[in-house]
């Protein structure tokens, strides 16, 4: 019980920003119709003392009240200033503003309701009342600073004014900060759980995006990922920055489904991936463009070394065994060379073309063309 209690109260470690974010960004909004209100009631008020009140300013009663508008009106102008001033700062700094600001309106409301029932015992307690049900329904707090501001509120309302209402109407009023306080618990930790399931959606929806990005079965990039990777390398290409883009296309990958089983025809399509991956580790992309034709873009290497590394892949997709025993896979090779900028459409062509070659010649080979700049 205990563990689920503190649970309940717990804002998660990855959370914290955003919950921290969330809550000032619904404050924000709550305490600029707040302080609307404020300057619409207490100029309303103020006005009432100065222009409509037979005595204006000449009783202590009626200054008492004025400053007390004055104070109310003054704190939300302030308010709003400090918040323009502290708008770029961190979400805890804004919070601890708008927490300082809700709890001032908050005693104020109790302070003049105290003053009332001091006034005349028979007054109503309204004021006390909306202003703690308003905090608990307009404002998020994490539960410690709903503790304090509520506890605040009714000790201080209880302190001073307990003795000159009724039991009754103050076993109501506790009553009511418990529910304003279980109120203002339970709305915080809902915002913490729809912040959750938020993020976790988050995390699906990234999750998704890559797996749309990428081959199911060997992790390599799909087809229309890889052409849009590698389409702005392709138009960087230049003399000192040659483009080259190979197709690595399986042999007689058909007879070794035929001989071992779909199984196998999985497990050499992850080996040869396996193998591109680690060969060609710097490639700019290297994907999956065919049911078992593989695509690599190389910027930069040396044409000595890309022949290596193209001789290095075929010797070692030729080595991959299911169960102990060679498969009998293979691969062929075509490759173009560039050295100014080109359509992906175009270099395939060319590339397919040079890989054509490659099978024609014995299959198990490499073709690789360079065309230089015009």
């Amino acid at each position: 019980m205990g563990k689920q209690l503190a649970a309940f109260f717990q804002v998660p470690q990855e959370l914290r920003t955003t919950v921290w974010e969330d809550a000032v960004q619904k404050n924000r909004v709550s305490l600029w119709v707040i302080c609307g209100m404020i300057f619409g009631m207490e100029l309303y008020n103020m006005a009432r003392v100065l222009f409509w009140s037979a005595s204006g300013l000449g009783t202590w009663n009626n200054r008492i009240y004025f400053g007390m508008y004055c104070a109310l009106f003054l704190s939300a102008a302030l308010y709003l200033c400090l918040a323009h001033w502290l708008r770029r700062r961190p979400a805890k700094a804004r919070f601890l503003l708008q927490y300082g600001a809700v709890v001032f309106f908050l005693l104020w409301h109790a302070a003049v309701n105290i003053y009332d029932l001091w006034r005349d015992p028979e007054s109503e307690v309204s004021i006390y009342f909306t202003a703690v049900l308003g905090l608990a329904v307009f404002i998020q707090m994490p539960p410690p600073y709903a503790a304090l501001a509520h506890l605040s509120a009714y000790i201080l309302f209880m302190g001073f004014a307990g003795g000159r209402i009724s039991p009754g109407t103050r076993l109501n009023l506790t009553f009511t900060a418990i529910v304003a306080l279980a109120l203002s618990l339970t709305s915080f930790r809902h915002a913490v759980v729809f912040a959750g399931q938020r993020e976790e959606i988050g995390r699906m929806n990234r999750r998704l995006q890559v797996l749309a990005q990428r081959d199911p079965l060997t992790g390599l990039l799909n087809q229309q990922t890889f052409q849009q990777g590698v389409q702005p390398q392709l138009g960087q290409a230049g003399a000192e920055r040659p483009v080259t883009l190979l197709i690595v296309d399986l042999d007689n990958f058909k007879a070794v489904n035929d001989s071992y089983g779909h199984p196998c025809g999985d497990f050499v399509l992850k080996e040869v991936a396996l193998r591109l991956s680690t060969i060609f580790a710097d490639a700019a992309g290297v994907g999956r463009i065919g049911g078992d034709e593989f695509a690599v873009l190389v910027v930069g290497m040396e044409e000595e070394q890309l022949e290596q590394a193209a001789h290095r892949l075929i010797h070692s997709v030729a080595g991959i065994t299911w169960h102990g025993k060679l498969v009998g896979a293979g691969c062929s090779v075509g490759g173009c060379r560039i050295a100014e900028p080109e359509e992906y459409e175009r270099l395939y062509e060319e590339t397919d073309r040079a890989l054509y070659e490659a099978k024609r010649q014995g299959k198990g080979r490499l073709c690789l063309r360079c065309r230089t700049a015009a």
